[in-house]
């Protein structure tokens, strides 16, 4: 029998994984997985040696506080990999802890192929980074065409294989919803993170946003796209700030059918935004961290944006409120902007649809990076 191990390090890392391993369980192979993963892989029937949220800290200085704790998992990890000895070790994201992992299989057992999916951001920040990589990892996955680049510079093997988050679906079947929405009201999907740091950070912000909007607008409805884990937090965010219009919703199906019905959204920046790209609805992102995280990150990051979509269109398709910016008043004023302007909307959701539209392939992103597992197993 062969075997995966499937190692992520955060919630988005679990649900590409998860899109991956459905599309290599179809083939009906005989194939043992154990992972460190969430929620995603575990619908799929996958067990994770331990819970994704002990491994999930935002920020150079909460790694700082945690960094005898991470190595601690970081050395456990390895064992478990190692002890299960698979064919291949399936990273996927996270390099600050994916990565180092890998590293230190590769060094234990030389005969386990190390796969990596979704490949670090070098043209971000730390370059030299690839000259590293290339000693333990044979196979990198990149979501962007540009990226190949860094990687073959190296003579790192390296496939451009899209990003499952833009993939064409079929609307054909509309997803149904049990979410109670009222239907006269403008639905508005707000993503405030998937981590719990980003959550703490976030919530209270949006809720005084949510409150500036409640002043003007009585045709609204907020609704709050979360992970099962962090569902109840963020529900009693909003019960302690007496906001009547407003929702929570952690299901997938949910999720997909919420955001296919909104005329708006306000996200963390992340890969959700893909999502929301993906899905048609105009947007605007957020990011906030502690002053001294921010400080390390304007000394090292190479780009001007934090928007992959700005990052490759080299100007400010999105609006990105960050750090200072990020406030209740400058959201209020950038959506208020955008929700009584149509051609507004319109615009931005055409300009990023030319993106988009580069980014893409004619396979299933997901289809692909099975095959290229299936290619390694066998």
């Amino acid at each position: 029998m062969k075997k995966i191990f499937i190692l992520t390090g955060e919630p988005s890392g679990d649900k590409l994984a998860s899109k991956v391993i459905y599309q290599l369980k179809s083939l009906k192979l005989d194939i043992e997985y154990l992972s460190v993963g969430g929620e995603h892989l575990r619908s799929l029937g996958i067990k994770s040696i331990y819970s994704l949220e002990d491994i999930t800290f935002l920020g150079f200085t909460k790694v700082l506080v945690n960094i005898f704790k991470i190595k601690r998992k970081i050395n456990e990890t390895v064992e478990k990999i190692v002890e299960f000895n698979p064919d291949i070790l399936f990273s996927v994201d996270s390099p600050d802890f994916t990565l180092r992992v890998a590293q230190k299989v590769k060094e234990r057992n030389s005969r386990i192929k190390t796969i990596h999916y979704v490949a670090p951001q070098v043209w971000v920040w730390r370059k030299n980074r690839v000259k590293k990589i290339k000693k333990f990892i044979d196979h990198m996955l990149v979501l962007f065409h540009f990226e190949k680049k860094y990687f073959e510079e190296e003579n790192i093997k390296s496939t451009f294989v899209g990003h499952p988050l833009i993939e064409k679906e079929n609307n054909n079947n509309k997803i149904s919803s049990n979410n109670d929405t009222d239907k006269k009201k403008r639905i508005i999907s707000i993503f405030p993170g998937s981590r719990l740091s980003e959550i703490k950070v976030l919530m209270p912000i949006l809720i005084n946003f949510i409150k500036m909007c409640d002043k003007k607008y009585d045709d609204l409805m907020f609704v709050f796209h979360t992970t099962y884990s962090f569902k109840k937090l963020v529900q009693n965010y909003l019960i302690n700030s007496n906001i009547k219009n407003s929702n929570v919703v952690s299901e997938e199906a949910s999720k997909k059918s919420i955001l296919s019905q909104s005329v708006f959204a306000v996200a963390k920046s992340g890969t959700v935004s893909l999502e929301i790209c993906n899905a048609s609805i105009p947007s605007i992102i957020l990011y906030k961290m502690n002053f001294i995280n921010f400080l390390i990150i304007k000394l090292l990051v190479n780009v001007k944006f934090a928007n992959i979509i700005n990052i490759i269109s080299n100007y400010e398709v999105i609006p990105e409120l960050i750090q200072s910016n990020c406030n209740p008043k400058n959201i209020y004023t950038k959506f208020n902007l955008f929700i009584n302007d149509d051609n507004l909307r319109k615009q931005q959701v055409a300009e990023y649809q030319k993106v988009l539209k580069d980014l893409r392939l004619n396979i299933s992103s997901s289809k692909m990076v099975s095959e290229i597992l299936h290619k390694n197993l066998y």
